[in-house]
């Protein structure tokens, strides 16, 4: 699992791919909600989880991950 976190190759996977899983049709509002609005929430009140050492940054690429492994494999097929 760390081996694949710390791949550029996955990286570069999961930036290619977030674009088109968020505005694409086969993917119920649901789904993407479940990305936007945690990610939303802590870009704009950083704050109210002050004992958490986790910069916005690493809040939304873990989210990133975590929403492109989970559409991919429950909603499209290659």
């Amino acid at each position: 699992m760390w081996r694949r976190l710390l791949s550029l190759r996955h990286w570069g996977h999961v930036f290619r791919r977030i674009g088109p899983l968020l505005t694409s049709p086969k993917v119920p509002l649901g789904e993407k909600l479940l990305f936007a609005i945690p990610v939303i929430v802590y870009w704009v009140m950083p704050d109210v989880l002050p004992w958490i050492p986790v910069d916005d940054i690493a809040v939304t690429l873990f989210l990133m991950n975590f929403f492109t492994d989970r559409v991919e494999r429950k909603y499209l097929t290659r």
